[in-house]
């Protein structure tokens, strides 16, 4: 993939498809991300990224949607040992003061909390956007809403880049960086995947993925 931002439709709209495939698989479409698996969809994408990334555990043709449905569940949805909340607050450096929380991941002045101030700071985004994110179980931080914002902005700037308007393409580039440097929390986020995922390691390669494809993006957008 070429460095710098393309004023190709085409492109951006790959770019919107890679995001609502990210949206999709976090927001636990086992049946997508088996289909993704055993097409080999990630290994062909991370193929284009500038980052060293274990595609060995992206291309599998042994688990089931039952199998990949118990290990996100683990994940991202049961509160336990395995458990990685998959929203921003939880991995913000400043909890919010006023926060208080009796949950098993969350202690005192630390982060892990619920609706902090990284989901305020999304739903006013998402507002200004008119964006009512469907993915992520309400809550406006969660990395398949967030996933789910960028692929709406660049559906968007794909078709008014078809209408050659330059001044609004321009306006969404800025809030989609804002929104870029707002997604560096995925870098904790998987590196705590990394740590809880079990022997298949698909979720902790996936999170990595994501990872890569938000630093290859901004580096599109700077470029």
């Amino acid at each position: 993939m070429a460095q710098g931002m393309h004023q190709d439709p085409t492109f951006t709209r790959a770019r919107s498809r890679l995001y609502d495939l990210l949206a999709t698989v976090f927001d636990g479409d086992v049946e997508t991300l088996e289909r993704a698996l055993r097409d080999g969809a990630f290994v062909q994408l991370a193929d284009g990224l500038p980052a060293d990334l274990d595609t060995d555990a992206l291309r599998r043709d042994d688990l089931d949607a039952d199998a990949l449905g118990v290990g996100y569940d683990n994940l991202f949805d049961v509160p336990g040992p395995h458990y990685v909340p998959p929203f921003a607050s939880a991995h913000a450096t400043e909890p919010s003061e006023s926060f208080e929380s009796d949950s098993s991941y969350h202690s005192a002045g630390e982060a892990g909390e619920l609706f902090g101030d990284p989901a305020h700071t999304v739903a006013e985004w998402y507002a200004r956007a008119d964006f009512e994110p469907e993915r992520g179980d309400g809550i406006p931080d969660h990395v398949a809403a967030e996933f789910a914002f960028m692929a709406a902005l660049t559906r968007e700037e794909a078709a008014i880049l078809e209408s050659d308007d330059a001044d609004d393409v321009a306006a969404l580039r800025d809030v989609q960086r804002e929104m870029l440097d707002h997604l560096a929390w995925v870098e904790p986020f998987a590196a705590a995947v990394a740590e809880k995922d079990g022997s298949e390691r698909v979720f902790a390669a996936l999170s990595e993925f994501a990872l890569a494809v938000v630093a290859w993006d901004a580096d599109q957008l700077d470029g």
